[in-house]
C-alpha cells in the first residue's frame, strides 16, 4: 500500500503550481476549475456522508438511501430524477437523472455512469469513513465507487457554477447492483442500455486500476459457466469396464485439462474453474456458491459439478471460446456425459477508435490542467463493469475517471483525497470541451 500511495500522491505537489498553468486556459475553463477548488471540503463531506451509509448490494434500504442523497444533489442542479425499482430483477434498483440542454439535440448527449452499491454488506466489520491524515482516508466503497459518484456530482456543480451546464444534455445512470448483478441480467441493465441507445458519449467513473494516470478504453467481459458431468455409479473394481466406463471425476478432469491445453495462453482470455464438487451425490447451491458432496473411495463417482468464469476482450473472442469449450465438453469418455452451460454476464468493452479518441480528449484536458498524460489501462488490470453494456451503442466510451486509491473490495480500501478534486477538474473540463466541440471527431 505504501508503494502505491507514493505513486498516486505524485500529482499532489503539482496542485500548488497548477494555477499558473491554468492562466493559459479560456476564462470559462478557469471558472470551472475555480469552482472545483472552492468546494473541495464540501466534496469530501459528501463522500464521508455516503460512505457512512451501508449500501452492500443486498442491503436494499441502504442502496436506496445513497440514491436519495445523490438524487437530492441532482435535483438541485435541475435534473429530473427517477428511481427504477429493482423488484423485477431482485435488487434495490437504480437512480436515473436527466437534463436536456438548451438548443435541443444539436450537441452530443452525454451518459455518465456510476453505481450506488458496495461489496460490504450489513454484517461486514468495515462500515465507516475514516480520515488517515490530510491526504488519505479509508472506508467501504470510498473508491469503488462512491468516490467516483462524488466526482460526477461536483463536476456537474462546477459546470453549473461556470454557467455552462444549461447547454448540456446529460443522462446519469447509477446502478444499485454493480457488485452483485440482479437476474435476469437483461432486466437489471435495461435502464442503462436504453440510456446508451439515446446517448452519444459514455463516461464512467469507476476507479479502473486505481491509478489516475490511466483510464479505461477496453474492459474484458465476464461470463459464468457451469459444467455438469454424469458417470455410471458402480463398485470401483469395475472402473473402465465397458458397462461402467471412466466415471464423472475422470471426465470432469479431462474436460478441464483440455480447456487448459486448448485455450490457455490466448491474449486476454481466462477461464477460471472456481468451484468443483464430485462424488456419488452432489448438492450445489448456485446462489450461495457452496455445496456438499458424498462419495467413497470404492465407488465410481456418478456426478461432478464445476463452476467458473470466462473473461474475454471482444464478443468475437467470447463466441470462439464458448464454441471451443462446448466442443471439448462433448467429446466424452466412455460411460459419461457432460453438459456445459453459460449464463448471462458482463459483455466486453472492446477497444475502438472512438474510445481511443475520447481518451485523447481526456489526456489533453489533463495536460492542460498540469496533471500530465493519461494512458490506457491494460485490459487485464480492469475487471468487468457497467460501462461494458454501452459497447456498440455509443460513439465513444471511457471509464476509470474515479479517484485514486487502492485495496478496493477489502477492509483496507482507501482513497488518495487530492485525486478527488483532480479527477473532478479533468472530468468537468472534458465534458465542457465535448459539448463545445463543433462535432464529435
Amino acid at each position: 500500500m505504501k508503494t502505491i500511495a507514493a505513486i498516486l500522491l505524485l500529482p499532489t505537489p503539482v496542485l500548488g503550481a497548477v494555477s499558473s498553468v491554468q492562466q493559459d486556459l479560456p476564462a470559462v475553463e478557469r471558472r470551472i476549475i475555480e469552482a472545483v477548488d472552492s468546494h473541495v471540503a464540501e466534496a469530501v463531506a459528501l463522500l464521508e456522508r455516503v460512505v457512512n451509509i451501508n449500501s452492500g448490494t443486498m442491503n436494499f434500504a441502504g442502496v436506496r438511501e445513497v440514491g436519495r442523497v445523490l438524487s437530492a444533489e441532482f435535483d438541485a442542479l435541475g435534473f429530473a430524477t427517477e428511481w427504477v425499482d429493482g423488484a423485477s430483477f431482485e435488487r434495490a434498483g437504480h437512480l436515473l437523472a436527466r437534463r436536456t440542454g438548451e438548443g435541443g439535440g444539436t450537441r452530443p448527449h452525454l451518459l455518465l455512469i456510476g453505481h450506488l452499491d458496495t461489496v460490504f454488506e450489513l454484517d461486514s466489520p468495515f462500515q465507516r469513513f475514516e480520515r488517515r491524515g490530510d491526504s488519505t482516508a479509508g472506508g467501504p466503497g470510498v473508491v469503488d465507487m462512491k468516490g467516483g459518484d462524488v466526482v460526477i456530482v461536483h463536476a456537474l456543480k462546477a459546470l453549473d457554477a461556470a454557467g455552462v451546464l444549461d447547454g448540456m444534455t446529460i443522462t446519469i445512470v447509477m446502478t444499485g447492483d454493480e457488485e452483485r448483478s440482479g437476474r435476469p441480467l437483461d432486466l437489471a441493465r435495461e435502464a442503462l442500455i436504453q440510456a446508451a441507445v439515446d446517448a452519444d458519449i459514455a463516461i464512467a467513473f469507476e476507479n479502473g486500476d486505481s491509478d489516475p494516470r490511466t483510464a479505461v478504453v477496453a474492459r474484458r467481459g465476464s461470463t459464468g459457466w457451469r459444467l455438469d458431468v454424469t458417470g455410471t455409479p458402480a463398485h470401483s473394481s469395475q472402473l473402465f469396464q465397458p458397462e461402467v466406463g471412466a466415471g464423472a471425476v475422470y471426465e470432469a478432469s479431462r474436460i478441464l485439462g483440455q480447456f487448459y491445453q486448448s485455450l490457455a495462453g490466448e491474449p486476454y482470455l481466462t477461464f477460471n474453474p472456481g468451484v468443483m464438487l464430485a462424488g456419488t451425490d452432489v448438492d450445489y447451491d448456485t446462489f450461495q456458491s457452496r455445496g456438499t458432496a458424498f462419495g467413497k473411495s470404492n465407488v465410481v463417482a456418478g456426478h461432478a459439478v464445476v463452476t467458473g468464469d470466462l473473461r474475454t476482450l471482444s464478443l468475437e473472442q467470447l463466441a470462439a471460446a464458448r464454441a471451443r469449450m462446448t466442443f471439448i465438453a462433448g467429446q466424452n469418455l466412455p460411460g459419461t456425459s457432460a453438459v456445459l452451460t453459460f449464463d448471462d454476464g458482463y459483455p466486453p468493452l472492446a477497444p475502438t477508435d472512438g474510445n481511443r479518441r475520447l481518451l485523447a480528449r481526456f489526456d489533453d484536458a489533463s495536460r492542460d490542467l498540469g496533471f500530465g498524460p493519461v494512458t490506457a489501462v491494460d485490459p487485464r488490470n480492469a475487471g468487468a463493469a457497467d460501462v461494458s453494456f454501452v459497447a456498440g451503442l455509443v460513439d465513444m466510451a471511457i471509464d476509470g475517471l474515479g479517484p485514486g486509491g487502492g485495496n478496493d473490495h477489502t477492509v483496507n480500501e482507501w482513497i488518495d483525497l487530492p485525486t478527488l478534486a483532480m479527477q473532478t477538474k479533468r472530468a468537468a473540463l472534458l465534458m465542457y470541451r465535448l459539448i463545445e466541440a463543433d462535432r464529435i471527431d
